[in-house]
């Protein structure tokens, strides 16, 4: 009869801790975007050019890729949550200095420690809250892993861009706001178990990036697919600030971050979609959808659209979100078990690189040629790549 009792109880609990980790990964990655719609006040406060506002993005994207590299497998080895608690840590951080940020040089140090963090919960608290989901429910883990990333992501810029129209200091009250909830998220994971054994001597190396022969064919239109799309999530985070308030007149930062965060909703949306088409049409329909939704795209830019935008916005993110994840799970299950971990790993080095890049390079572009045709080329140059990761995923059907 106790039995009877305590396993309804058990598997609630078991429940409420598997949604706190969730809940700590979501408030970590909103804290990345936070400095989304506020770009255009860091702009007029230290008259930023759009080349150096998109180098403050790809020095996030760096520590990104710098944390995936080197602490990627730190987390099998001395456990989930001193890692988390690390990045919890440099988030707190992240908030502390953008608190102080007046010259240059201090947003640049922000984010950096912002991608730090970024790069530690993108794969540790993946695992994490995979490792928490119900027994019976192991791919509502990984829905809820993604779901917890994308959405935070997405939230961010809508939280920053609400508290700078509607709250006062709006390049201070952002940052406590979130300073408050990831610390709120934090305190309640102390009751949330750990689930890894530590290793007696820690294997301190960097995650091996090898890609295995038998991989490469599934990874290759993944890749060009992540590198569409995660270019495009890129010039959202990075560009579309400027472009809606220098081509299109709009300031708000509660429309501007409504639409960055958009995009990364519906990634989230389109993630959900997955369970409900078939394994052979996923990656081709993202690749197709996304490269509809990019399409869309260099017309609003042309066209100087707001509406057109939104429903671009939508429709890229749709595509993202069925391409991103078909892709993860094409080369997770085409890996050997034993370079699953840097398979993967490479898989997201590659879509950070995306984001950076790409933005870096169309940011010292715009010193010389006009930021409204250049964004159109970037969409046109996204519908390209999607285009050529579909016949790839054709011809290998």
């Amino acid at each position: 009869m106790t039995d009877a009792v305590s396993s309804p109880r058990d598997a609630r609990a078991g429940i409420g801790l598997f949604l706190i980790a969730a809940l700590l990964f979501f408030c970590a990655m909103s804290g990345t975007t936070l400095p989304t719609p506020l770009y255009t006040l860091y702009r007029q406060q230290m008259d930023l050019s759009q080349a150096m506002i998109t180098v403050i993005f790809a020095v996030y994207a760096g520590g990104v890729i710098a944390a995936l590299v080197l602490t990627g497998r730190w987390s099998d080895q001395i456990g989930r949550k001193p890692m988390l608690y690390a990045g919890v840590g440099l988030s707190v951080a992240s908030d502390l200095v953008f608190c102080l940020a007046g010259p240059l040089w201090l947003v640049l140090l922000a984010r950096m420690i912002s991608g730090l963090s970024a790069g530690i919960f993108a794969s540790t608290a993946t695992a994490t809250v995979m490792d928490l989901a119900p027994p019976r429910h192991v791919k509502l883990g990984v829905l809820v892993a993604t779901a917890a990333n994308m959405g935070g992501l997405g939230a961010g810029p809508l939280l920053a861009g609400a508290a700078a129209l509607l709250m006062p200091l709006p390049l201070l009250t952002p940052y406590l706001l979130h300073l408050a909830l990831i610390c709120l998220a934090a305190l309640c994971f102390r009751h949330v178990p750990e689930r890894v054994t530590k290793a007696a001597r820690p294997d301190w190396s960097p995650q091996s990036l090898a890609l295995p022969p038998e991989v490469r064919r599934a990874f290759l239109p993944a890749a060009i697919a992540a590198v569409a799309g995660f270019m495009v999530f890129g010039f959202y985070s990075a560009v579309i600030p400027g472009f809606l308030g220098q081509i299109m007149g709009y300031h708000s930062p509660l429309l501007i971050g409504f639409v960055a965060g958009f995009i990364f909703l519906a990634s989230t949306l389109g993630q959900a979609l997955v369970g409900h088409i078939g394994a052979g049409w996923r990656g081709p329909l993202g690749c197709l959808v996304l490269g509809a939704g990019t399409t869309i795209m260099a017309f609003a830019f042309q066209m100087q659209s707001l509406p057109l935008l939104l429903l671009a916005t939508l429709v890229a993110g749709l595509g993202h979100g069925l391409a991103f994840r078909s892709g993860l799970a094409a080369i997770g299950a085409a890996a050997p078990d034993t370079d699953r971990a840097g398979v993967i790993s490479l898989y997201f080095v590659v879509s950070y690189l995306a984001i950076s890049v790409p933005v870096v390079i169309f940011g010292l572009l715009t010193l010389a040629l006009p930021l409204a045709p250049l964004a159109t080329g970037f969409a046109i140059l996204a519908t390209a790549l999607c285009l050529l990761a579909l016949s790839l995923l054709i011809r290998h059907r």
